[in-house]
């Protein structure tokens, strides 16, 4: 029997809605991938701590970990303590550093299992920052925290340095200090303002085709250092252009959440394999992981076109997630996770859940029923239905 639900369509109309009633993709056990992919994984809130939501943060540290467990079962990596954990939004540098310290000994469990965790400045006060070099010295007070646990490095874009800097200079002396010091080669990570109002002009110039120069200058002068870049600028040729000009060895992660699947395909150009292809580090990726697991085990088989079978319908989706105000997409991710029966309830770190409306959801919903991203579709609906009643849709 199909199921049916009352949706609200954009301009709040409620209509009929019936499911597809297509059976969810599943990977094959054992996959493995030709790329490295990693999800950037969101947090389970804890809805009944006594805390102020939008003070304080309380984390459900089993449902939490149980999530990157099935991250690591489908053969994706964990970028851990990211943007899509709320990092920077209601995760706070001492628990995301709990949350890098779980993580990775869980990890240990896991045979092949990937952990690269976020090293920022998010610590700092911002509005009492002035010098650059107390940004270097806040990057360093993270570094050793993670390289302590044992712990890969993503070195994400500093709201202190883009508050403080003057120049590409400036960018380049930060980079070069904490690069010259890393144990083991990091990840770079340029997220663009459209995700952080606060990141404009990072690298020193508001001129994007500028700032990768800069950018890539850090990375000529380090190669041995740098495991690959993530760029999160949601223009696929930028990223074209700038994973084309990298050296020898060092990896595009693509962060673009509109082109994701053309991008990881990529176009064979160049000599370097790493010229024509891009790895991922991408949040959508938590939203969408079996379809994201299955589709890198075809396309490591050669089967391109079932690569773009499955992930291509799971676009849509994300473009819908990661519309404007794209710093809102973590809701979306969230709600995917509380549809599908990975955790039991719909409460966000910082009361996020608050940041889309009901119509949202609804589209949200039928663009995952396309994906046929529903893993179990009785149960999403009884959810979507219970978001309904709150909202006063009987």
């Amino acid at each position: 029997m199909a199921l049916s639900l009352q949706l609200p369509n954009a301009s709040g109309k409620i209509e009929a809605y019936t499911l597809r009633g297509s059976t969810p993709v599943k990977p094959a056990a054992g996959v493995k991938f030709n790329r490295i992919a990693y999800s950037a994984a969101h947090v389970v809130a804890d809805p009944l701590a006594a805390i102020d939501p939008w003070l304080q943060c309380a984390v459900d540290w089993d449902a939490t970990i149980a999530y990157r467990q099935r991250l690591w079962s489908l053969g994706l990596g964990v970028a851990e303590a990211m943007d899509t954990a709320q990092r920077g939004m209601g995760l706070d540098w001492p628990t995301s550093l709990e949350l890098i310290r779980r993580s990775l000994d869980a990890a240990k469990d896991v045979p092949g299992a990937l952990v690269a965790s976020g090293c920022g400045t998010d610590h700092l006060v911002l509005e009492q920052v002035k010098t650059v070099e107390e940004v270097i010295a806040g990057y360093e007070e993270q570094m050793a925290a993670i390289e302590k646990l044992g712990g890969k490095l993503i070195v994400m874009a500093s709201r202190a340095l883009a508050r403080v800097a003057r120049s590409p200079a400036d960018y380049e002396r930060v980079y070069d200090r904490i690069l010259s010091q890393a144990k083991q080669p990091v990840v770079l990570h340029w997220l663009g303002d459209m995700f952080d109002p606060a990141l404009k002009g990072y690298w020193g110039s508001n001129d994007v085709d500028q700032a990768m120069d800069t950018a890539l200058a850090v990375i000529a002068a380090h190669p041995d250092k740098v495991d690959g870049i993530k760029i999160s600028l949601l223009d696929k040729d930028k990223e074209i252009a700038m994973r084309r000009r990298l050296p020898a060895g060092v990896r595009m992660y693509t962060g673009d959440d509109f082109n994701y699947a053309e991008l990881i395909a990529g176009d064979g150009h160049g000599k370097e394999v790493t010229h024509g292809q891009s790895d991922a580090l991408l949040g959508i990726f938590d939203a969408i992981a079996p379809a994201a697991s299955a589709a890198l085990g075809e396309l490591a088989q050669g089967n391109l076109q079932k690569f773009h079978d499955i992930l291509g319908p799971t676009v849509p989706l994300s473009r819908h997630i990661f519309a404007a105000p794209t710093r809102f997409y973590k809701t979306g991710v969230v709600f995917m996770a509380w549809l599908n029966g990975h955790q039991s309830h719909f409460t966000m770190v910082g009361g996020q859940q608050s940041t889309r409306s009901l119509p949202h959801f609804a589209e949200l919903f039928r663009l995952a029923d396309a994906a046929n991203l529903l893993e179990q579709p009785e149960l999403a609906v009884q959810r979507m239905n219970t978001l309904l009643a709150l909202h006063g849709v009987d």
